[in-house]
Order: C-alpha cells, then sequence, then structure tokens
C-alpha cells in the first residue's frame, strides 16, 4: 500500500526541463541583445538562433515572444524578428518618464527608508562599482536594477515599481548604450553615490536634485549616442 502511495507521488512530481530551459535561453538572449552581440535592426533567425543557443525552435519561439513583450525584439513584415530599434523619441519619452517616475520615488525614499533598507541600498552601489571595476556589465545591470528596487519599495512605491519595471528592459537597453561611453564608469556611480547620501541624510529635496542631474546625464549620453549610430561611421578621408 505504501509502495502505491510512493509511486502515485513520483507520477505527481512536476518536471521543469522546458522552463528552465526557457528562462536560461531568455537570459541568454536578453544579455546578448543589451550587450550588442546582436545590433539594432539584425534579424532574429529561430534556426539559427536554436542552434546557437542549443535548444529547440519552440523555445527559441518563446523567448523571441517574451522579448518583444519587453520591447527589445519587434517584429518586421517580410523580416520576422528583429533587434528593436532605437529612435530619438522614444528616448526622449523614456527618460522623461524615468524623471518623473524615479524622482518620485527617491524623495519618498529619503523621507520614509529605513536602517536596513539603506544599507542594503549602500550594498548594491557597492556592487555596481564592483561591476564596473570588473568590466563586468551584466552584473552593472543587474545591480542597478537591484539599486532602484530598493529605492522604489523603500518608498512604498510598490505600485509605480510594478508599472515601471516593465520598462526596464528598454531602460536597460539604454543604460548599456550610456554605460559604454568614455567615462561613464566614474560619473555614473558617482551620481548614484550622491543619492545614496542625500537619502541617507534623509535629505529628499537634496536626493530630487541628486536624481535628476543623473537622468539628466544619462539623457545626453544617450542622445549622443544614438545620434552617432544613426549617422553611420565617418567617411574616409
Amino acid at each position: 500500500m505504501n509502495a502505491g502511495k510512493t509511486g502515485d507521488a513520483d507520477t505527481l512530481k512536476v518536471e521543469r526541463p522546458t522552463t528552465t530551459l526557457k528562462e536560461l535561453a531568455l537570459d541568454k538572449m536578453r544579455n546578448a541583445i543589451l550587450g550588442f552581440h546582436f545590433q539594432p535592426g539584425e534579424r532574429l533567425v529561430e534556426r539559427r538562433l536554436a542552434e546557437m543557443l542549443g535548444v529547440s525552435r519552440t523555445v527559441v519561439r518563446e523567448v523571441l515572444r517574451y522579448l518583444e513583450a519587453e520591447g527589445l525584439v519587434e517584429t518586421l513584415a517580410y523580416q520576422g524578428p528583429v533587434v528593436a530599434r532605437l529612435d530619438l523619441d522614444t528616448v526622449d519619452q523614456i527618460y522623461e518618464l524615468r524623471a518623473v517616475v524615479e524622482v518620485l520615488a527617491t524623495r519618498a525614499c529619503a523621507e520614509h527608508i529605513g536602517t536596513r533598507d539603506l544599507e542594503r541600498l549602500r550594498e548594491t552601489l557597492r556592487a555596481i562599482e564592483g561591476g564596473f571595476k570588473d568590466g563586468d556589465m551584466v552584473q552593472v545591470l543587474e545591480e542597478t536594477t537591484h539599486f532602484y528596487a530598493i529605492i522604489f519599495t523603500s518608498a512604498g512605491k510598490t505600485v509605480a515599481w510594478n508599472v515601471f519595471r516593465n520598462l526596464n528592459a528598454r531602460i536597460n537597453q539604454l543604460r548599456a548604450m550610456t554605460l559604454s561611453s568614455e567615462g561613464r564608469s566614474k560619473t555614473g556611480p558617482a551620481e548614484l553615490r550622491l543619492i545614496v547620501e542625500a537619502i541617507g541624510r534623509h535629505d529628499p529635496d537634496g536626493a530630487e536634485r541628486a536624481c535628476r542631474e543623473h537622468v539628466r546625464q544619462a539623457h545626453d549620453i544617450a542622445r549622443r549616442r544614438l545620434r552617432e549610430t544613426l549617422a553611420g561611421p565617418a567617411e574616409p578621408a
């Protein structure tokens, strides 16, 4: 009788190899796009991606649908899936939204953050700085997302964070562009440190100023880098 129950229990176990493969493939593809292994506008051919990732075309198809929902992939007539292109209007809209929502959360965070969350924020900033030092942009992007998650949740802005998180892939696409610019490995963390210091002083006005300046600087760099990309390589003299 017990053996029968054991056998029944075994048949009820949920196996998750496909889900695990999809999650791994999704992370690989997302990081490849953010790391510019695939360029904006480049076609994403299912068969080739399946061979590269070592997964089925069904998994690739699911991954591409997910990336399309994140805004990193777009499907074009007669071409199929391609890496989403950025344009100046989209960039401006994203940074305008960041300037409003991040400032709102940062001010509230400075007013309400507790000791434990403040230390978590400082630890995350150190992880961001470590990622820059090691040249690990994947770590920088992941820890930067964590940095803002702490700010939003400490501020009690969980609804705003859930909405904002839907844009996170596009934001990270722009971050990847700005982080690769000369000198950003120093100025970026320095700007974040000013935000953390103001939050640590429970200074909402100072936190707002630091946050606005950080977003403004990133916006300027993103616009400049995108213009360079759209202009294409310079003609040889």
